[in-house]
């Protein structure tokens, strides 16, 4: 993969597509969408709009949850969570940008039941790097990635929402 910007329209399209099958293949009774700060939440809103939920959007800080927390210290940005409502036995469509190692959502959701216990947690995700440190997958991906061991990927928003590749400083 080169460096370079890309938007992300096409790939947040599939993903309400998939996200509506899932709905309604699983047959969740109004849905609570989280996003996981900051870009799991750009997308949870967008998609959020297109799918028409009627439940409000949540917003997750998953800083105080990280394993590696001692090691790289506290984001100096940190935030509280947003839960509109209760997640006990709730269906959850979590939103996240990129999964990699499954470490994030790992913390996501021990956060998530540190709320409650939902009846279900679906994991949906902008990019997939193909990089499972967890045994955790996405059940909907806007697309995979595969980057070279110098590479990164950010995601910038929240409007407009574009992928940047750029080579590691």
């Amino acid at each position: 993969m080169v460096s370079g910007t890309l938007s992300v329209d096409a790939l947040l399209d599939k993903m309400a597509s998939e996200t509506r099958a899932l709905i309604t293949r699983r047959d969740l009774k109004d849905p609570l969408m989280i996003g996981i700060r900051t870009g799991g939440v750009w997308l949870a809103e967008r998609l959020h709009r297109q799918l028409e939920l009627t439940s409000p959007l949540g917003v997750l800080d998953i800083s105080f949850y990280r394993d590696d927390f001692t090691q790289v210290g506290i984001n100096p940005k940190v935030q509280p969570s947003q839960l509109p409502c209760a997640t006990e036995g709730r269906d959850i469509l979590l939103v996240d940008d990129v999964i990699m190692s499954g470490r994030t959502i790992r913390a996501a959701l021990n956060e998530l039941f540190d709320y409650g216990r939902p009846a279900s947690v679906s994991l949906i995700t902008l990019l997939d790097l193909q990089r499972r440190e967890l045994p955790i997958q996405a059940d909907v991906i806007g697309g995979t990635l595969a980057l070279g061991p110098d590479q990164l990927v950010k995601l910038n928003g929240p409007e407009p929402l574009t992928l940047t590749i750029r080579q590691r400083d």
